[in-house]
């Protein structure tokens, strides 16, 4: 018998895109804020909405639940804008959703975070262990929510696992999905609407970009690996470049598919020099697990949902 996962979030980004991946090996229940039918791009999925601020609805999502993937949450926009609420979001319906899991006996329990709670400037050597010190509310929130989590898991109540995630990008499972500000989507959506690449920002910042298809991967193994000897996963290519350089290897994509180059406009002049940055995924290098890392066939995919869906004559 199929064991059953609830993805809170489940029509975000990487939310729908779990959704579809592991929807073959699990049932799959699409969690959300608000009323959802059953969507076409994963029809055998069942939709629940969730009121994170009801016990009954939270202890009602997970009852009979193997194993949760908490997906949900506030962007770094939305929390920088409403710093109380990210807050509330992220940390606090986390905790809810924590409770709840711990009283429906859930047994996993898997953290989407971010890589951003280390630093507002990510730069030099990132580990596992290194420090959280980002005070941005996106962060501090993020922080609060897995402490809420690590504190299940380190008490017994659960297994599970909190995942720092870089820069995923990949395209959604709906042109709807709120993705659309996330640098290499971005750009893909620009070459196809405006024809061209432009970067608002200082081009030589540093990021570690991952395929969607890598961190789908690496969800699935920690699910099916057991009891984590780790509690904190990084998830990142490990192959840091400016946001300079991948708009090249996107420009690059375009001329093979669209048969023509989009310039790219800078409207920042760069203010640094290119520095090191080593996003290390230390818990998976030491369980050999490894990473396609192919931009070139997820930005392909990107730029061909692009012109399927946002191509205008």
């Amino acid at each position: 018998m199929k064991k059953i996962i609830l993805i809170t979030g489940g029509f975000g980004l990487l939310g729908g895109k779990l959704g579809q991946y592991l929807s073959e090996n699990y049932n799959v229940i699409l969690g959300s804020r608000s009323d959802q039918n059953e969507p076409n791009w994963l029809p055998i999925a069942k939709t629940l909405k969730i009121d994170w601020d009801n016990e009954t609805s939270l202890n009602d999502a997970c009852n009979m639940v193997d194993i949760v993937i908490h997906a949900s949450g506030l962007n770094a926009q939305e929390c920088s804008s409403d710093p109380e609420k990210a807050l509330l979001v992220n940390g606090v319906y986390t905790q809810n959703l924590v409770n709840a899991a711990i009283k429906q006996s859930v047994k996993k329990i898997i953290y989407l975070s971010t890589a951003h709670v280390y630093s507002d400037n990510l730069l030099g050597v990132i580990t596992e262990d290194t420090s959280t010190t980002n005070i941005h509310p996106y962060a501090t929130s993020h922080v609060a929510g897995e402490d809420a989590v690590l504190l299940a898991i380190r008490q017994g109540h659960m297994e599970g696992v909190v995942v720092r995630i870089a820069n995923v990008f990949g395209s959604p499972v709906s042109k709807d999905v709120n993705c659309w500000m996330l640098l290499v989507n971005d750009l893909c959506k620009q070459a196809i609407v405006e024809k061209s690449l432009t970067l608002n920002g200082d081009s030589k910042v540093i990021r570690d970009f991952v395929t969607i298809r890598d961190f789908c991967s690496v969800i699935k193994f920690l699910i099916e690996e057991g009891n984590n000897t780790s509690d904190i996963v990084n998830i990142g290519s490990g192959k840091a470049c400016t946001i300079g350089e991948m708009a090249v290897k996107i420009q690059d994509n375009c001329s093979n598919i669209l048969g023509f180059k989009p310039p790219i406009i800078l409207k920042q002049k760069s203010l640094m020099n290119k520095n090191s940055f080593d996003f290390q995924t230390s818990y998976l290098d030491s369980v050999d697990f490894r990473f396609d890392n192919d931009f070139d066939v997820e930005i392909k995919k990107l730029i061909y949902f692009c012109k399927e869906n946002f191509y205008v004559e």
